[in-house]
């Protein structure tokens, strides 16, 4: 803590031995370079992103997932070089679909977004432990969020697309079903509400009154996506509406010479939708404040060639209550 190695919390010590076992989660060498990351261009190598993994209290099943996020930082769609260090305390938000959700015991249900699981809690947390460590970032420093973000400790869920009526988010960003990926943006708002109506009227009506940003992604809890799906709304339907309906929630502002800017209203490939949720009648919004030139970022996880037995060796480290 000292140092500034940590995020705040306690941290497990980064052993030899530890660290070689986090990297049984790839089939990259050690000294095999992922990404250079902002500001500094650290070089997040294996054997980096491993220890940083350990300090946060992941998983080695957990490195294909920490490796293609490192892999969407660095995407320059991402916009992360500017959000990491903006006074506007922007997290990155990781969305995981695929096989590999239940591979790890990722959590897509009831507090998917809560402290818990160990997969989407160390995920996120080592992730901040890397932009921290690796990319030199430095609260009040080069990181100059005016209020911070609870998110930066971990933001990691999966899509529940076994309760789901729609195709899954990665199969619509032009991935195959049996892939595994992760989808991420940065947002730095999160909402929760509850819808006007039970019904898909009163769904929509609901979405379209958060007035998303410039790039948001909704979260829908499956008995309202059946519901939907069952009146006949596809995700698209629905974007289209939420973008006929909504207003920015941003005012213009006075460029030059007092000449007002409207900000550019959101598109359709703005809006991400995710199925995921337990049971219940609320309605989850993360949205990014500001009219930036950024967009989602997916990347397909390259699973190693021991995954099976890897899996099989980490599957029962669940919570026992």
């Amino acid at each position: 803590y000292s140092k500034g190695w940590t995020d705040g919390m306690a941290i497990a010590p980064p052993t030899e031995k530890a660290v070689a076992e986090m990297m049984t989660g790839t089939d990259l060498p050690a000294n095999h370079v992922v990404a250079k990351l902002i500001p500094r261009l650290g070089k997040a190598t294996i054997e980096k992103i491993a220890i940083n993994a350990v300090m946060a209290g992941a998983l080695p099943t957990h490195m294909p997932v920490l490796i293609a996020a490192v892999q969407t930082l660095t995407d320059p769609r991402s916009r992360f070089d500017t959000f990491e260090v903006s006074t506007g305390s922007w997290a990155p938000f990781f969305v995981v679909n695929g096989p590999i959700r239940n591979d790890i015991h990722i959590n897509c249900s009831s507090g998917a977004l809560s402290p818990g699981e160990i997969a989407n809690a160390a995920i996120g947390r080592a992730l901040g432990l890397i932009v921290k460590n690796i990319g030199g970032v430095r609260k009040g420093i080069e990181d100059m969020g005016v209020f911070g973000n609870p998110g930066k400790y971990s933001l990691v869920l999966g899509e529940y697309e076994e309760e789901s009526p729609w195709e899954p988010l990665h199969v619509e960003r032009g991935l195959k079903k049996e892939d595994s990926a992760l989808t991420m943006f940065l947002p730095n708002t999160y909402i929760q509400t509850i819808p006007r109506d039970t019904n898909a009227q009163g769904f929509v009506e609901t979405y379209a009154s958060l007035n998303p940003g410039s790039m948001s992604c909704l979260l829908v809890v499956p008995s309202h996506a059946k519901v939907l799906a069952s009146e006949g709304w596809t995700k698209k339907r629905i974007k289209e509406f939420i973008l006929e309906n909504s207003t920015s929630p941003f005012p213009p502002v006075q460029g030059g010479q007092g000449t007002p800017i409207q900000p550019t209203k959101p598109s359709v490939d703005d809006l991400m939708i995710v199925v995921a949720g337990g049971p219940g009648a609320w309605i989850g919004l993360l949205r990014s404040a500001g009219g930036w030139e950024n967009s989602f970022v997916t990347r397909k996880i390259d699973l190693p060639r021991n995954w099976d037995k890897l899996t099989a060796k980490y599957k029962n480290i669940a919570p026992t209550y």
